[in-house]
């Protein structure tokens, strides 16, 4: 069996029935849903339209979230509905970024991912979905299609349909008919904060913990004069003077781009689910950089014999390795929603996730870690010698597979960069370089050992504003992509991106180490580590602004 589903909008008339039967089917918090109606209008009065579009998981063939969960938590089932069972799930929230149709969410109430599930219970039980059966006229369909008997295959061999993103490889399963582009690509409609449940305020989701805290911090009188909306009727109703232009041509020329775009916007939706990776998972990529690099840097000094390491920079590199590996995995963990459960990435791995390969990196890297100390400490040269490179490789992959991890997030197109292994890669050699640079205030050093920290660290910053121009410059091939570039450079992460990520963080640290004066090397270093973190901040939030749904 195939199952699958077919929205009709020839039929759908918008009245929110199956949204209704899915919250009340599964008992669900307000302000998350599994099946939703989008509502687009197109034109101006009176030649106007609406359009409808329900929107609800695809149950790909080719999951992406399957994929990317660490603990199998969500599954294919042999009938082909994707299902999850929250018992198993950490709250890692990977699978709400490898979703291209934001079809996941956060539970507010137990703080696993829940989706649509096809109504697996009752599918078990010989009976339809919940909305295939409150629906009044009969838009939703649901069915084996690979039954040629059923309804829903007979449609598939006789109506031309429309999938969601179907560039993704995802091979999505549910499919409309006279499916309206405007209202299946979130990024022809603005998000706008001026229709119901386009915003909420305490947050929905993963943010819905952060509700109460907010309520109470709350104006309540504030709060009555927004829910009353006077602010925005008294900016409608603003008495405004438009002098003309007298220019013909610009009008016509309006009103010609106003025909091309047909003045579509988005009138009814589901709330946004905000950027559910935040500050600590780019504050966990920086801390890896620098356990990884803190190791590599002396490594490669002495492994390719490009300066001699004195004594207690070799021990700072351990210690420091360690603890920075140490901080990150408190991170890591934080970062979940359910952090108890955070041993199940290990014990109960799902080994196509990158995020169970990276876990046992730095578990695998800090043992490695902590038995070079002792063996070093022991004079054990032969073993020494096996975990001195052994670790090497190790930090390699610490300080990479998070690369992956976001290749695997297919609902974030500009994570699908090929050059973001290297890019994570030179940040962790330049934060090591830097973290050494500045050790020198306290550490012993050499000329040679200097020459050879200041050498990486220019290296480093000028191959790292190559990598960063070619991600920003070189063509995208998605129009999300292309947006989140625009976002980056001259949108909301402009200024953080240009001062602290290009500024400060390497522009900067070159002009200082170009003076030559020692006392600003540590500067220099301290900057390019600024900047580092600035950069990552960036990248992993800037992709989720795009709208998925």
């Amino acid at each position: 069996m195939n199952f699958g589903f077919i929205i009709d909008n020839r039929k759908c008339i918008g009245c929110h029935a199956c949204t209704v039967a899915c919250k009340s089917e599964h008992d669900m918090p307000i302000g998350v849903n599994r099946t939703w109606v989008k509502y687009i209008e197109k034109g101006e009065f009176p030649n106007t339209r609406r359009l409808f579009s329900v929107m609800r998981c695809n149950h790909c063939a080719d999951a992406p979230c399957v994929e990317i969960c660490p603990t199998s938590a969500l599954f294919t089932r042999s009938d082909g509905i994707v299902d999850f069972d929250n018992r198993r799930c950490i709250g890692c929230k990977a699978c709400t970024q490898a979703c291209p149709y934001d079809a996941l969410y956060i539970d507010p109430n137990s703080h696993t991912a829940a989706k649509c599930n096809y109504c697996a219970h009752r599918v078990d039980i010989g009976l339809e979905p919940a909305c295939v059966i409150v629906c009044p006229e009969h838009a939703i369909i649901s069915g084996d299609m690979d039954d040629p008997l059923t309804e829903i295959s007979q449609l598939l061999a006789r109506e031309q349909v429309t999938s969601r993103k179907v560039e993704k490889g995802t091979q999505p399963k549910l499919f409309y008919i006279e499916g309206d582009e405007a209202s299946l690509n979130p990024i022809l409609t603005e998000q706008s904060t001026e229709y119901m449940w386009s915003s909420q305020s305490t947050g929905v989701g993963h943010f819905a913990k952060y509700a109460e805290r907010r309520m109470s911090q709350s104006d309540p009188a504030q709060m009555a004069q927004q829910l009353a909306g006077k602010e925005q009727w008294l900016t409608a109703h603003e008495t405004k003077v438009f002098v003309p232009t007298g220019a013909d041509e610009k009008k016509m020329l309006q009103k010609a781009w106003d025909v091309v775009k047909e003045t579509t916007r988005r009138v009814y939706d589901a709330p946004n689910k905000g950027a559910v990776w935040g500050w600590e998972v780019a504050a966990y990529i920086w801390t890896k950089a620098i356990a990884a690099g803190a190791f590599l840097v002396p490594f490669l000094a002495v492994a390719f014999g490009f300066a001699p390491v004195p004594g207690n920079a070799q021990w700072f590199g351990l210690g420091t390795a360690f603890l920075f590996l140490m901080l990150t995995t408190v991170l890591l963990v934080k970062d979940l929603d359910k952090p108890a459960r955070f041993a199940y990435v290990l014990l109960r791995p799902h080994w196509r996730s990158w995020l169970v390969r990276g876990g046992y990196a730095l578990v695998l890297y800090g043992g490695f870690l902590t038995f070079l100390g002792v063996t070093a400490a022991l004079n054990l040269q032969a073993i020494t010698l096996f975990l001195f490179y052994g670790s090497a490789a190790l930090a390699v992959l610490t300080a990479a597979y998070t690369a992956f991890l976001f290749a695997q997030a297919k609902g974030r197109d500009f994570w699908q960069s090929p050059t973001l292994p290297l890019h994570m890669l030179v940040h962790a050699l330049l934060a090591g370089a830097a973290l050494f640079i500045i050790a020198t205030i306290w550490l012993d050093t050499t000329d040679d050992w200097l020459s050879y920290l200041l050498q990486l660290l220019t290296f480093g910053v000028v191959v790292n504003l190559v990598i960063i121009a070619t991600e920003l410059i070189t063509p995208h091939p998605t129009q999300d992509a292309k947006k989140t570039v625009q976002i980056i450079v001259a949108g909301s992460f402009s200024r953080l991106f240009w001062l602290g990520g290009i500024l400060l963080g390497n522009v900067l640290p070159l002009l200082l180490v170009w003076f030559g004066e020692p006392m600003l090397f540590a500067a220099a270093g301290g900057f390019a580590l600024i900047g580092i973190f600035c950069t990552e901040y960036t990248w992993v939030r800037a992709p989720q602004m795009i709208p998925l749904s």
